[in-house]
């Protein structure tokens, strides 16, 4: 199967790496492919946005060429390799706006939440690399 969707990570957020890598471990039929926006060669603008835009929620490319940000990128992820009931709450119109503000704020905080799960961080580099 060819690449359904392309994740834009941050491979210097713990969690944010250690969720790609579960996607990865997933995704049996390699339907999602990542791009780390930490990349030396990264270049936002390629995909019509910016660095900070990506930089403040997750985004997705699908292969049609459609851009989804934040919970829709989420959702689109696991519904691609399957797993779509595990973020059913996301979609429908009464939950989305609770999640996609939970979200936001999860974003915002992403190096913090991850010292919270124990892992390490200095200058907002931590240890977890997505490989």
């Amino acid at each position: 199967m060819s690449t359904a969707l392309t994740v834009f990570f941050d491979s210097r957020c713990p969690l944010c790496a250690a969720e790609m890598r579960r996607l990865t471990q997933w995704d049996r039929h390699g339907r999602l492919a990542y791009i780390d926006m930490q990349a030396a060669d990264f270049d936002a603008s390629a995909y019509g946005t910016s660095w900070a835009a990506m930089d403040a929620e997750l985004h997705a490319l699908t292969a049609e060429g459609r851009m989804l940000v934040g919970i829709d990128a989420v959702a689109a992820a696991y519904q691609t390799i399957g797993l779509g009931w595990l973020v059913w709450p996301l979609k429908p119109a009464l939950t989305k706006p609770f999640w996609q503000r939970t979200y936001r704020w999860f974003a915002r905080n992403r190096y913090r939440v991850s010292r919270w799960f124990g892992y390490r961080c200095v200058d907002g580099v931590c240890d977890a690399r997505y490989r």
